[in-house]
């Protein structure tokens, strides 16, 4: 894989970092909360084969600058534009897990479907909140965390270094099956404590306040909706989520697949494998 680093500036001035490799149709992939480019580092080796494959350092996140402002959803998305309009990037593939889905719904709110040809959706729910889910959606809506739990998580990010510390952690513990080595489980740490702890807190209360329901019917272009049996958010988000989408695909993947929130790193042949066969279609 010849792997090339790539930045350019948004419009509030913020360089964004990214990685790049391979040439052909453009596939643009945006990490979750804390998490990286790096984190994407096996798509990029197996995906460039065929297509341009992006990936990208949200604004605080790896190597991107780390301003003391925009760290809501709404700013990310923005972010995305000015990558698409800076490369001159058309009929893209979107790629996103975790919040990454949260900036390409935002994105799809503010922009239509201009310059986008497919979306990957990766494990994530519409709401965070279980305080503003009806009760009998908690679940399939991937509601995890109460007001509480909230204050909590943002009150460690804005503590002690150490509190801080453990705070990621928390977020970082709930990514993968037990399977997972140390070395990995401990770099995924350091991937994540790059988002400064006070952006941290910014940007998780921003995404856990928001509701994407509305989002869902509305889009247009064909969409692969990836979740894990054994992911801290149920499989049950996938399905909803597939049943929202029009003509959209579903691909959950069992324990015995480590369909865990990060089953990208966890079993990447088989994840590679499904996007290409998505791409390489519909997509």
């Amino acid at each position: 894989m010849d792997t090339k680093s790539g930045a350019f500036v948004t419009n509030d001035g913020v360089t964004i970092r990214y990685r790049e490799a391979g040439s052909g149709r453009p596939l643009v992939m945006l990490p979750g909360f804390s998490q990286t480019a790096a984190e994407f580092s096996k798509q990029l080796d197996a995906l460039s084969d065929e297509y341009r494959v992006i990936a990208v350092d949200q604004r605080g996140h790896g190597d991107s600058d780390k301003p003391n402002y925009g760290y809501r959803i709404s700013r990310f998305a923005a972010d995305l534009r000015d990558l698409l309009v800076t490369l001159d990037i058309n009929e893209v593939s979107l790629l996103g897990h975790s919040l990454g889905c949260t900036v390409i719904w935002n994105y799809w709110d503010l922009y239509g479907g201009d310059r986008v040809r497919s979306l990957v959706l990766v494990d994530q729910g519409p709401t965070a909140a279980i305080d503003v889910a009806p009760e009998d959606q908690i679940r399939e809506l991937g509601a995890t965390f109460t007001h509480e739990d909230a204050r909590n998580l943002t009150a460690g990010w804005r503590g002690t270094p150490e509190e801080a510390k453990e705070a990621s952690r928390s977020i970082v513990h709930l990514l993968h099956t037990g399977d997972l080595d140390n070395q990995d489980r401990n770099w995924l740490l350091e991937q994540n404590l790059t988002l400064p702890s006070e952006h941290a807190a910014t940007l998780y209360m921003d995404h856990y306040g928001n509701d994407w329901r509305d989002i869902l019917p509305r889009i247009t272009v064909p969409t692969l909706i990836i979740g894990g049996e054994v992911s801290f958010l149920a499989s049950e988000v996938a399905k909803r989520n597939a049943a929202q989408i029009p003509n959209s695909r579903l691909r959950i993947f069992s324990a015995e697949e480590r369909g865990s929130h990060i089953m990208f790193w966890e079993n990447p042949n088989l994840f590679n494998s499904t996007v290409r066969e998505f791409l390489s279609g519909a997509g």
